[in-house]
Formats: structure tokens, C-alpha cells, sequence
């Protein structure tokens, strides 16, 4: 869609790469993945913009979608599943959609980012509406997948963002709020799964941690509304209830066995 040579398929600044030795493939990477969390840094302002914006839908009873093709569709299915466990919200609070559908998220599907209509379809799947909050992600920026979708978002009054590694995209205009993410050059030419997917990555964790906290599913640091899946989780609860309660192991976990969570067993005991 853009000509222009973009920054996500600029040549990398190593070569012979395949003459390296183990030891300086992953210290020559380390250098690369050294330069991402500076480069969000510097988008922190954009992204502020974006989570704000996304809260007063959420808090007014909307849905977050994460929309996307490849690595960056996965990215975002994986932020989105794991909000329901880790703190309690409903399973459709917080939807991840790739372009191929669920197949996609195991190998690629031909041809599926592709699709300029495609994107909207699938989110008319979810009856997406003006109360929904709509982010696009493309590290490319001009994936007519996401592209598409973001655009009929627009056009039916629903609130968009975009997380992109790329400037002056056509993502990144048709977004109202979009996060602009410059990684520079990927250590293997074009292979955006690196340093642009880990930008994606920790700007998912800032966005739907945040939007949580601001849900009120954290109390001081702690996961009150994690869903108890296993061991692991329960002696997590217990420990929790075990320290703002101040009372013994055992009597914490026999109130959130009880209680079926952590926030009730506090609630409850406290009354």
C-alpha cells in the first residue's frame, strides 16, 4: 500500500550471519532486544493516550478487541486469554482476533492478512459496536487485514488504536489513537516476530494490565480476582489472605476454599 522502503524491512545491521558462531548470534540479538524497551519509552505519551481512552469504554460496560494477522494477531490472542485467569474478568471482556481465524494461530493461512474486508467481518462476528474499543496491531502498519478493519471502525463510530513499527502508516492514520513503535532494523532482514513483536508484546502487557488495575482487579500488587486453576494459583490465594489477614496458612486456605476467591474470602472474613 506505501512504496516507500519501511523501517520493519530495512536491511539488518549484521552480516554473514550465518558465519556466526552460537555465541555471537544471541549476544549480537541481546544488543537488538536491548534497544526495545527504550524505543517504547519513548512512545509512552501515545500509549497514555491509548489506555485512557480505552478505560472509559471498558468501564462503561465495553469490550477490548485486539486485531491482527501473523505474529501480531497471536500476540494479541495470547494478551487476551490470559486476562479471564489472571484477573477474573469474563471470558469476553478482552477479545484477541488473527486473520485466518483460529487455524492461524498454529501455522500461517494463505493469503488471510490479504483480505481488505475480512477484519471487519470477523469483528461483526462479536457484534462490535460504538460502546467497544477496537485495536489494530501491524507491525507493518499496512496489513489490509487490520488496515480494513480499522477503517470501518471509523466509519460506524467505534473508538480504534493501532500499535505499529513503522512510521506515517496507513494503520497508524486511520486510528484514533495510534503507537507508533520505531525498533529499527530486525537482526534478520523483515523478520518482525523479533524486536517489533516484542514492542507489541510489552506494550499488550501495559495495556491490559493497566485497564485492569483501573477495573479494580488488583488490590496494593496482588491478583484478587485470579481464577484458582490449579495448585500453584490456590497457594498463591492462600499466601495472599494469609497477609492481609494475618492469620495462619492453613486458616487462609480453608477460607478460600470456602469462598471459591480470593476477593470473597476477604470480604467475607472482614465482615
Amino acid at each position: 500500500m506505501i512504496n516507500k522502503v519501511k523501517v520493519t524491512e530495512s536491511n539488518s545491521l549484521y552480516n554473514n550471519i550465518e558465519d556466526m558462531s552460537i555465541k555471537e548470534i544471541i549476544r549480537n540479538i541481546n544488543t537488538e532486544d536491548k534497544k526495545v524497551a527504550i524505543c517504547v519509552e519513548k512512545a509512552l505519551p501515545q500509549i497514555n493516550k491509548l489506555i485512557n481512552a480505552a478505560l472509559k469504554k471498558l468501564i462503561k460496560g465495553g469490550r477490548l478487541f485486539y486485531l491482527g494477522s501473523g505474529t501480531s494477531g497471536r500476540l494479541g490472542i495470547l494478551d487476551a486469554s490470559e486476562c479471564p485467569p489472571t484477573f477474573g474478568v469474563e471470558k469476553n471482556k478482552v477479545i484477541g482476533i488473527i486473520a485466518g481465524g483460529s487455524n492461524a494461530v498454529y501455522e500461517a493461512v494463505e493469503n488471510a492478512e490479504d483480505d481488505f474486508e475480512s477484519g471487519w467481518i470477523d469483528l461483526l462476528k462479536y457484534e462490535v459496536n460504538s460502546n467497544d474499543f477496537v485495536i489494530g496491531l501491524s507491525s507493518s502498519g499496512d496489513t489490509p487485514y487490520v488496515v480494513g478493519a480499522i477503517q470501518n471502525c471509523k466509519k460506524h463510530n467505534i473508538l480504534t488504536g493501532a500499535i505499529t513499527s513503522n512510521n506515517d502508516t496507513y494503520l497508524a492514520k486511520e486510528a484514533k489513537y495510534p503507537v507508533e513503535v520505531i525498533v529499527g532494523p530486525e537482526f534478520i532482514t523483515g523478520s518482525t516476530r523479533m524486536k517489533a513483536g516484542t514492542a507489541q508484546k510489552m506494550i499488550l502487557n501495559m495495556v491490559s494490565t493497566s485497564l485492569m488495575i483501573k477495573l479494580g482487579k488488583i488490590k496494593d500488587n496482588k491478583m484478587i480476582d485470579m481464577q484458582l486453576k490449579n495448585s500453584k494459583l490456590i497457594n498463591r490465594g492462600t499466601k495472599i489472605i494469609q497477609e492481609e489477614l494475618d492469620i495462619s496458612f492453613e486458616e487462609a486456605k480453608s477460607l478460600l476454599l470456602k469462598y471459591k476467591s480470593v476477593r470473597s474470602a476477604l470480604n467475607k472474613y472482614k465482615k
